[in-house]
């Protein structure tokens, strides 16, 4: 189990408003901080109840999340570990520590379900857009949409010609990986927002053939287990698994990703 810690009139208007602002602030990293302090002195449960309260208060971080799976998984809570987990890689999918607990945490979930082999080219697109963070294609994007609008504007005003075609050429080049950063950007935030996962939280769970309770039974899935989900029918979920089987389940039955 690998562990770190968190880095935790109109003028009158104004100066209220960062006042707000700042005790905010500081509820916030005090919560962080007494969160810290319960894990470290293995006071999990009371740690969970600290984490939680600054996920409620709209306080998200990959850290937070790696913490909070990390409290659950001290106290034996499979399916909220492996949760957590998942919310922390989608946030730093980078991140060593956070896939090593994942992994570590999903080898004991009951089922083990072989997963149909992705399209190779698929595959290598979601491990290089996983290379790194939101955050990080974003800068990366802002960073060479700069350098082409240095680069083009040498191209419009130099008297050069060998300087005008490499950096017209460069500038091309510049702002080709802007815009293949900033939509990689935007695949990562899209997964964050909504990424069309679940996590099980039964125990065991019986699949339906339809979103009823008269449907068929088809077959059973177990605490922690990943699923997709497909579609929402009422309070019913289709889900399919990582081996093409499609089957229905009870919102109460699983937590989206």
């Amino acid at each position: 189990m690998r562990e770190y810690k968190i880095k935790s009139v109109v003028v009158l208007v104004v100066f209220l408003l960062v006042g707000v602002g700042s005790a905010s602030s500081q509820d916030v990293n005090t919560l962080i901080d007494s969160a810290n302090l319960h894990y470290s002195k293995g006071r999990y449960e009371k740690a969970i109840q600290a984490y939680e309260k600054v996920l409620a208060q709209g306080k998200e971080s990959a850290g937070i999340y790696y913490n909070l799976g990390n409290a659950y998984y001290k106290t034996h809570n499979l399916a909220p570990a492996i949760l957590n987990y998942e919310r922390a890689k989608l946030r730093e999918p980078d991140n060593e520590d956070i896939q090593y607990n994942l992994e570590l945490a999903r080898k004991q979930v009951t089922d083990k379900i072989e997963a149909i082999p992705e399209f190779f080219l698929t595959r290598w697109f979601r491990q290089f857009v996983d290379l790194y963070s939101s955050d990080f294609w974003a800068y990366l994007s802002m960073g060479t949409f700069l350098i082409f609008l240095v680069l083009f504007s040498v191209y419009l005003y130099s008297n050069r010609l060998g300087l005008k075609k490499s950096s017209f050429w460069i500038s091309i080049f510049a702002v080709a990986i802007s815009v293949m950063s900033f939509a990689f950007s935007l695949q990562q935030k899209k997964d964050i927002l909504d990424s069309g996962k679940a996590i099980v939280f039964s125990s065991n769970v019986t699949v339906k053939s339809s979103p009823a309770q008269s449907g068929t039974d088809l077959f059973v899935l177990h605490e922690g287990t990943k699923v997709s989900i497909e579609q929402k029918v009422g309070e019913w979920y289709e889900i399919k698994l990582s081996d093409g089987s499609k089957g229905w389940l009870e919102e109460n039955h699983i937590e989206p990703i």
